[in-house]
Parts: structure tokens; C-alpha cells; sequence
């Protein structure tokens, strides 16, 4: 039986070979497996077939627009996405977070600083930074369960499909029920670094996770209550 882990498999998608090369250079000398794509359409139709682990995704491309590859990725999988931009303005980062986007990398950019994006988003795709060792790594509450090792959901007595980031987001709030966070502290704590002006993808992810849970129970999804005026909070409501 194969006991060896595999190395993780990254799609890099940009339309400058130039720029695909440099960043596959940098991830493989950290020991990736690096495959690419040059347009949208070469993008999904590997993204949504070859089962990566991370897909690093340009978002001006030819054929069909990054933003459109994102969105219609994350329709099927859960796969971690970082955008790698020349578009570095509010707007354009708080769309690729409302299409699902977990990361933004805005161009020119450091190769070291994207590798290390790349490596900080697969540890918290399979360890969230914030969860202590001696953590506990069972959370129940009525109707839902997180396995936090297993990275798992369960509403109902059925698996639940969160993206890496909305897993984050779940855990941390559940390991503190009752408590009130502000959207500074979720960016700050969840996102591990501060987003300034971009505090809309919190209530994007907020609304993402309550559909989510919706799905599979009512009741559950009522657990993450908005305190208005300051932010959000998980309640298990009997």
C-alpha cells in the first residue's frame, strides 16, 4: 500500500509564457508539481479535471476571462485560488473575493512572496494557523459537527463543501461561541493578514457559508448571527 504523501499539484494560468515560467521555476524549486495553462478555456478545462490542489489564476485572459474561469471553478470544486493581477484596485480585489477567490496577488509581484502565499493557503486547506495543538479537533453543536482534522462538515448527518477559507471562517467563530468579532479582527485573524478597505469579503464569505448551511438545515444556518453595527457571531440555538 502507497504510505508516501505525493506533492501538491498547482495549475499556473497567465497569458505571458514569460511570467508562467518564472512562477513555476519558484514553485517547483520548492518542490510543486507545476502544470500551466495560457487561456481561460486550456485553465477550466484542466482545473476541473485534473484535481489540483491550488490553481494560481491570471485575471485578464484570452478566450474566457479569469473571472469567469474562477467562478464557474468554484460552481464544482472547493480548490484553494489565489488571483494574480495587474488589477490591484479595491474593486477589482473585493470581485475576485465575491467569486470565490481565497488569495490576491497583484502584478509586478515577488516570486518568493507568491510561493509563500501558495504554501500558507495549502496549510490552511489542511491545518487552519489558528487551531492550537491541544485544540480540540471535534466540534459539536445540534445538527452540525466539525471534524477539524478531517476538515470536514457535517449538517445533518451530511458532508457539507466549504471552500478552504469558509472552513477557516466556520471553525474560528465555533471555537468561540457567543463571542462578537468585528470584520477587522475575522480579516486580521482568519485571513492572517489585513485587507484594508476590503472588509465586503467577509460578509461575501458570511453569505456563502449561511447558503451553504442552509442547504442542509435551516436551523444550522441561523447559527452565524450578524450583530449589526459591529459584526458577527456563532450561536448553536437549541
Amino acid at each position: 500500500m502507497e504510505t508516501l504523501e505525493r506533492p501538491s499539484r498547482i495549475l499556473v494560468v497567465d497569458d505571458e509564457e514569460r511570467i508562467r515560467r518564472l512562477v513555476r521555476m519558484y514553485l517547483e524549486r520548492s518542490g510543486f508539481v507545476v502544470d500551466e495553462a495560457e487561456n481561460g478555456s486550456e485553465a477550466l478545462e484542466k482545473a476541473l479535471t485534473n484535481g489540483y490542489s491550488l490553481v494560481v489564476l491570471d485575471l485578464m485572459l484570452p478566450v474566457l476571462d479569469g473571472r469567469e474561469v474562477c467562478a464557474q471553478i468554484r460552481q464544482q470544486l472547493e480548490t484553494p485560488i489565489i488571483m494574480l493581477t495587474a488589477a490591484g484596485d479595491e474593486i477589482n480585489r473585493i470581485h475576485g473575493f465575491e467569486l470565490g477567490a481565497d488569495d490576491y496577488v497583484v502584478k509586478p509581484f515577488s516570486p518568493r512572496e507568491l510561493v509563500m502565499r501558495v504554501k500558507a493557503l495549502l496549510k490552511r486547506s489542511g491545518e487552519p494557523e489558528f487551531v492550537k495543538p491541544d485544540a480540540q479537533q471535534l466540534l459539536t453543536f445540534p445538527k452540525l459537527s466539525i471534524h477539524i482534522d478531517a476538515r470536514r462538515v457535517d449538517v445533518n448527518d451530511q458532508e457539507i463543501g466549504l471552500t478552504p477559507k469558509e472552513f477557516d471562517l466556520l471553525v474560528y467563530m465555533a471555537q468561540r461561541p457567543d463571542k462578537v468579532f468585528s470584520r477587522e479582527e475575522l480579516l486580521r485573524d482568519v485571513w492572517n493578514y489585513q485587507f484594508y478597505g476590503d472588509q465586503r469579503t467577509v460578509d461575501t464569505h458570511i453569505k456563502r457559508l449561511r447558503e451553504k448551511l442552509g442547504q442542509a438545515s435551516e436551523a444550522v444556518s441561523q447559527y452565524i448571527v450578524t450583530v449589526w453595527g459591529v459584526g458577527y457571531k456563532f450561536e448553536a440555538i437549541s
